[in-house]
Formats: C-alpha cells, structure tokens, sequence
C-alpha cells in the first residue's frame, strides 16, 4: 500500500467502506467520489492509478463503469 498516492490511499480505503470487494458489488466513481470526500478528477486518477497497480478493477457498464478492489 505504501507504493500508491495518499489519494489512491483514500480512494481505495473509500471503496472498501462501501464494501465493493468484488464485481457484483460493484461503485460507481460518484459513490466512490462522495464516500472519499475527493473531487471527481481526484478519484478519477486514483482510480487509474489503483487499476494500473492491479489493486482495483474497472467494469464497463452501459451508463457508468463500476469498480471494486482486488486486494
């Protein structure tokens, strides 16, 4: 956990409160933003950098994607 942001940080600790651990569990980036407090380009690139790091994963949706995590 050390290797990621303090946003990423905040973000991944805000995905987890909100329970989304695995795909049919699925948040949006707009829970994630107002369960994280962050603005939207904020959580945005935390979500990017939590996904590349392979500690969370996007799912395409038809209105927005969702996303939980890994690990």
């Amino acid at each position: 956990m050390d290797e990621v942001s303090p946003n990423a940080k905040k973000v991944y600790e805000a995905i987890k409160k909100l329970g989304a651990t695995s795909e049919d569990k699925l948040k949006s980036a707009d829970d994630i933003m107002k369960a994280s407090g962050l603005g939207k380009a904020i959580v945005a690139a935390a979500l990017q950098e939590l996904s590349n790091k392979g500690m969370a994963k996007r799912v395409a949706r038809s209105k927005s994607a969702g996303y939980y995590i890994l690990k």
